[in-house]
């Protein structure tokens, strides 16, 4: 069985039904065992259909700016977008 890890480094493409057949029978078989999985694919499932017809809308410039410098100083301190530590 897959781990919980796994299936979620799978959910986008399980989503978009871009995965193959025996790949999706173990996410299929992985959320009909674990609850937290099945929780986190129903709930993205619904946001996904709550946000289809919703037009974008822009964001304010002062957000627009304020999220740019924070982007342009964790891009000079060397992060990766990763939080934690690597092994």
């Amino acid at each position: 069985m897959l781990t919980c890890k796994e299936f979620l480094q799978e959910l986008s493409d399980f989503l978009d039904e871009s995965v193959d057949g025996e790949l999706r029978t173990r996410l299929e078989a992985h959320i009909s065992e674990c609850p937290n999985c099945f929780v986190i694919l129903d709930t993205t499932k619904r946001t996904i259909q709550v946000y289809q017809g919703i037009d974008p809308k822009p964001i304010p410039q002062e957000v627009h700016t304020r999220l740019m410098r924070a982007v342009e100083k964790k891009i000079a301190a060397g992060g990766n977008g990763q939080t934690g530590t690597t092994a």
